[in-house]
């Protein structure tokens, strides 16, 4: 007997809190939080258009270096071949990224590969 009166007493008060859900509260605006504060990140080596243009086959590593920098990547094990690797993440805008591998063989420039290749309407 007595646990029918509780029974019926949940039941009712859960029918009776079911009838205050489409109560609605008054509205208000929620003061604003300020924004996450993102900063630029670059890494690597900026890599440009002229700096590929000057590279010429037979260069040396030392003048290749001159012109595009220390590379990011040297392998030890690979000593014929350099990459230059540059990404820009903006706060606003898409992400840039740029690659350059360059090849050579005797200490000499043979070729490269990459995002920019030499401009052929430069007359030199």
């Amino acid at each position: 007997m007595h646990f029918t009166a509780r029974m019926t007493c949940c039941l009712t008060l859960a029918l009776a809190l079911s009838g205050c859900s489409d109560f609605s509260m008054p509205s208000f605006s929620m003061p604003t939080l300020p924004g996450i504060h993102k900063f630029d990140v670059q890494q690597g080596n900026v890599i440009t258009q002229d700096m590929v243009d000057q590279l010429k086959p037979g260069m040396t590593k030392s003048q290749v270096r001159f012109i595009m920098g220390t590379p990011l990547i040297a392998d030890t094990f690979n000593q014929n071949r350099w990459d230059y690797y540059y990404s820009l993440s903006p706060k606003k805008g898409e992400e840039v990224r740029e690659r350059v591998a360059i090849f050579f063989d005797n200490d000499q420039l043979v070729g490269f590969r990459g995002d920019y290749l030499p401009n052929v309407s430069n007359p030199e």
